[in-house]
């Protein structure tokens, strides 16, 4: 399920030490804040694959302030890397139970649900997430329902999700990919040129896309186009799939 979209992770800077004039007295350690300084610390590190640093973290933070959601939704995210998905699915439980109106940790919740095969929980919990009318990033939580849909069998309900998250942010590259993916497979390869175009005026196109594109344009009869596609992929992302994948495409049977 590499396909759906990742949560943003945050990151913390330092505690601060509190000191008084006169004598120094020991002071009380303040938990709940060194709780929040090592979620932040640990999310990140998450978000960098440091998943044993990031794990001594979050479980450093549980220790501290139990009552920490996102400290909980990101142990679930690490132990479903880890393929730990009894252990994955009770963090995420408890991270909802103590914050189920988090948009973020409905959404992440939601893309672990949907990994396992759960479509219909994780297409609620994506819901769940874009119900909350505060939530910056809904474009995000539409391609991700847009993906289990894809998933579940459903393109039809995963095109609409996808142009929702496009409606929500035109510029959105996770939507815009997984649209020219949906485009030709529809066989609609003007479409899928489209929108591969208007990914890569906004980000350089990583090996997927770019065998993508050279898929299209030689279907389209393109093949200078497609020839530039294929440089680009073998120039580079040369040790990738989708570098092999080309060269089997472009070597002539026997």
């Amino acid at each position: 399920m590499s396909r759906l979209a990742a949560g943003a992770l945050a990151l913390a800077l330092c505690a601060c030490v509190t000191e008084t004039t006169g004598p120094r007295q020991p002071s009380k350690p303040d938990l709940k804040e060194a709780a929040r300084i090592n979620t932040k610390l640990g999310l990140t590190y998450a978000s960098e694959g440091m998943l044993e640093v990031a794990a001594a973290k979050l479980k450093k933070a549980v220790e501290q302030d139990d009552s920490v959601a996102q400290a909980h939704a990101g142990l679930g995210y690490i132990y479903w890397q880890q393929n730990d998905i009894d252990g994955a699915k009770s963090e995420y439980k408890r991270a909802i139970g103590l914050d189920g109106d988090d948009p973020e940790i409905r959404n992440n919740y939601g893309v672990f649900l949907c990994s396992q095969g759960k479509f219909d929980e994780g297409d609620s919990n994506f819901m769940l997430a874009l119900k909350n009318r505060d939530y910056p990033t809904p474009a995000k939580a539409w391609t991700n329902a847009g993906i289990c849909a894809d998933h579940a069998g459903d393109p039809a309900r995963a095109e609409a999700d996808f142009r929702k998250a496009l409606q929500a942010d035109p510029n959105f590259s996770g939507a815009l990919s997984e649209m020219a993916g949906l485009e030709f497979r529809k066989e609609n390869y003007y479409g899928a040129r489209a929108f591969l175009e208007r990914y890569q005026k906004l980000a350089p196109a990583p090996a997927s896309l770019l065998l993508l594109g050279f898929k299209t344009e030689r279907a389209l009869g393109n093949e200078d186009a497609a020839h530039q596609y294929s440089l680009k992929l073998i120039r580079n992302f040369p040790d990738s799939d989708e570098a092999a994948q080309l060269l089997k495409l472009r070597t002539p049977p026997q």
